[in-house]
């Protein structure tokens, strides 16, 4: 457990005892172990624009396993003979985390796979008759056929199989099971990937998807869930709940379209919501994120969850009169978790047309200042008219000579 104090209020964090209520609680099944699958170099790649080179997805590799990261899927290595070489190296520097390829269900992925020297390997195909006959213009019959004998000889070569439908949630229930079980039985699979390939899955229909699948196959359950409706952290935390080990994410929810489910928040959250420490570094999720957007080119918004840039500055007056009140004492009363949990500095208190009079008293800390408190009014004022006409926050330097010009200096 992450803690011996009470699980929502410790000295890294303060969440809420509602999440521990016995009612609540008395229905998870959170597996013993729970494992992240990152696929930023391989899903994540796939968003719009965004391309790693080799050396970049080696880079990223590194730091996801220094940080504790469980597996990492280093890519397709039919993409391409850059994918290829990428996926070489990383199984080659013998890294502790385990190293997946993503195959197609082929013979020729697989064997190539295998020459690669990857631990293990996701082989995905489509868990639909509509995408089956339709979009890979495959009879069904096919895609059980090859799913078989790739499967099969992936186990054979001794790589853990992980079995990925494309589109589960989009498949007739019967339909779906049925494919399946075909694959389970003639086949093989260690484990068995809930996908939500287009992010359409409610997280009240996550339970019933991870039971029934997990009654009709009997292996262990993994997720990969998307983000068109902004539900892959609240679904993915939903399987965990119902027993799934292994969730799949990427580094800042990279992916095509909306994105894939988020690392840090999903990680973060088991930590402080769910008092699950599944044995990630959090402390390096800011500078991971921070490298991974630099070289995927992508901009994340300043108050994204976990990681964004602003997300410990403060410009209300209120917060900033409750924070220069309990900084001293703790700072979790006005934020959720301490900056330092996931590698940021703050809080930090920031001038703009919403500071208050407690944010005029703070910047006269900062420049040795006194003001009785009609003058510090007057600032506040002068304060809001410049950051309005600014249409932006103020630096100390500018609120200097507004300072010294009401105290008559």
């Amino acid at each position: 457990m992450a803690s011996e104090q009470t699980p929502w209020k410790t000295d890294r964090w303060f969440t809420s005892p509602w999440n521990h209520d016995d009612e609540v609680t008395a229905e998870y099944a959170f597996p013993d172990e729970i494992k992240i699958h990152d696929v930023t170099l391989r899903d994540g790649e796939q968003q719009s624009a965004v391309m790693f080179n080799a050396d970049e997805k080696i880079r990223i590799a590194e730091s996801l396993a220094d940080a504790g990261v469980h597996r990492i899927e280093a890519g397709l290595p039919a993409v391409s003979p850059e994918d290829e070489k990428a996926v070489r190296a990383i199984a080659r520097r013998d890294l502790p985390s385990e190293i997946y390829a993503f195959s197609r269900c082929m013979l020729d992925d697989a064997k190539l796979a295998v020459d690669c020297g990857v631990d293990g390997v996701v082989m995905e195909i489509p868990s639909s008759r509509h995408l089956i006959e339709l979009g890979y213009r495959w009879s069904v019959e096919r895609a059980v056929e090859l799913s078989v004998e790739a499967t099969r000889y992936a186990h054979e070569q001794g790589l853990k199989v992980a079995f990925f439908p494309i589109d589960a949630t989009r498949a007739a229930l019967d339909d779906y099971l049925d494919l399946m079980e075909q694959v389970a039985t003639h086949g093989h699979m260690d484990t068995f990937v809930l996908v939500d390939t287009f992010g359409v899955l409610t997280p009240h229909a996550v339970r019933r998807f991870a039971d029934v699948t997990r009654e009709r196959l009997q292996v262990p359950l993994e997720t990969h869930f998307h983000m068109d409706y902004s539900l892959g952290v609240a679904n993915s935390l939903i399987a965990a709940a119902a027993g799934a080990s292994v969730l799949q994410t990427t580094i800042a929810g990279l992916g095509e379209r909306a994105g894939n489910t988020p690392m840090e928040e999903t990680v973060l959250a088991l930590l402080t919501l769910y008092n699950r420490d599944i044995g990630i570094e959090t402390e390096k999720l800011a500078e991971i994120a921070a490298m991974v957007g630099e070289m995927s080119g992508v901009q994340q918004p300043s108050n994204r969850p976990v990681t964004g840039d602003r997300l410990f500055e403060i410009e209300s007056g209120i917060i900033t009169t409750w924070y220069r009140n309990v900084r001293d004492h703790d700072v979790t009363e006005t934020v959720p978790f301490l900056p330092s949990l996931v590698g940021k500095d703050g809080p930090a208190v920031v001038y703009g047309k919403g500071s208050g009079i407690d944010s005029v008293a703070e910047a006269l800390d900062q420049l040795g200042l006194e003001a009785t408190t009609d003058q510090g009014l007057e600032i506040l004022s002068k304060m809001k008219e410049a950051a309005i006409a600014k249409h932006g926050l103020l630096e100390l330097d500018e609120i200097e000579p507004i300072a010294r010009r009401v105290l008559g200096e």
